[in-house]
């Protein structure tokens, strides 16, 4: 099998593995741990290390930000998390058992949360992301898991490269490999995960693998996607049955069928078509869709994803995720950390 890339760039050792990681805020390497007790894999390891505290760390790499609650909860570089509680206009950085880079975080309400990423670790947090502990982690695997999501505090799935798909039913006590459930023999990487309203989950990876279930992901169906490159996201619109996936060179594809068929969704920018690769998405509120990518791209939808307007920053930062602040702008993290946009992506009057 190929190496693991990120964003097209063959990954090497780790010093330059973070270079590409600024190049494209995305991590794309990893392996997942055994079916193993959580608690019993961090038996076998040293006392965990936690994240330095650092004046500066909402200027490092984040790669992935989400709301708990009316909090908003970052994660990011050297096991940096950090915490805002006024849209974004300050941050706070939380207790955190490591100093791995951790690539997506998700919360099931304003309390109970978990964070994955390097040497497939699992971190979990039960009071609004201002500390956390570690659940599971794998260290003779230099590798991170990539997604996470959880249906409930008690049900959660994450995702990672080579294929890895393990589960929890206990709220994190314990882990289980369940990649066999893919259709996956060439271990393709696992990059996102996502649920898509009134159909199921829905993954995406690389060479444009795709799968899909409507049973809570107890079986899953293997799908022929519009797209052989890799497909950095998924995400579900306000629409039953549709969601958007994107991925390599501004390639964003729809369907209205949870996955059957897809349609190519055109974006242009100014200069013509839009070349970056895309990396996050959101949808708010309102049922707007907000894709972001390299190159500072940052594409709105207001009609459920079948149109976008593209607009790059000036500053051509990569972003990796996106969410809404709470008052109308936005929250865009990637390189150079956290800083809040207008509704559009556009930088806030001073």
């Amino acid at each position: 099998m190929s190496e693991p890339v990120m964003g097209g760039v063959v990954c090497r050792p780790r010093a330059a593995r973070r270079v590409a990681l600024l190049a494209t805020a995305l991590s794309l390497l990893g392996a997942v741990a055994l079916s193993i007790p959580a608690q019993a894999a961090s038996d076998t390891a040293a006392p965990p290390v936690f994240a330095i505290e650092s004046a500066k760390a909402a200027k490092s790499l984040m790669i992935d930000v989400v709301h708990a609650g009316k909090r908003l909860v970052a994660v990011g570089d050297r096991g940096h998390i950090l915490y805002s509680d006024d849209q974004g206009a300050s941050w706070t950085q939380a207790k955190v058992p490591t100093r791995q880079l951790l690539t997506a975080v998700f919360f099931v309400d304003d309390k109970q949360g978990w964070a994955v990423g390097h040497d497939a670790q699992i971190l979990a947090s039960t009071d609004g992301g201002v500390t956390w502990t570690q659940q599971f982690q794998d260290l003779k695997r230099e590798a991170p898991l990539l997604d996470v999501w959880f249906k409930d505090a008690s049900n959660g799935y994450a995702v990672g490269a080579y294929g890895a798909l393990i589960e929890t039913t206990d709220g994190g006590k314990t882990w289980a490999d369940v990649s066999d459930r893919l259709d996956n023999e060439d271990q393709y990487h696992l990059n996102a995960i996502a649920y898509v309203k009134d159909a199921g989950l829905f993954i995406v990876g690389e060479q444009g693998s795709m799968f899909r279930s409507g049973d809570d992901g107890q079986t899953w169906e293997k799908l022929e996607g519009p797209y052989e490159g890799s497909l950095f996201g998924v995400i579900g619109t306000a629409q039953p049955k549709t969601l958007l996936a994107y991925g390599l060179r501004g390639n964003l594809f729809r369907s209205t069928d949870f996955g059957s068929t897809w349609e190519p969704v055109e974006l242009n920018a100014a200069r013509g078509a839009l070349e970056f690769g895309l990396s996050g998405a959101t949808l708010l509120d309102d049922g707007s869709l907000v894709v972001v990518g390299n190159g500072g791209s940052v594409v709105v939808s207001h009609d459920d994803g079948l149109t976008f307007s593209v607009f790059n920053r000036p500053d051509r930062i990569s972003l990796s995720a996106v969410t809404a602040a709470g008052n109308g702008n936005l929250i865009l993290v990637g390189q150079g950390g956290v800083r809040v946009a207008t509704s559009t992506g556009a930088e806030l009057s001073k």
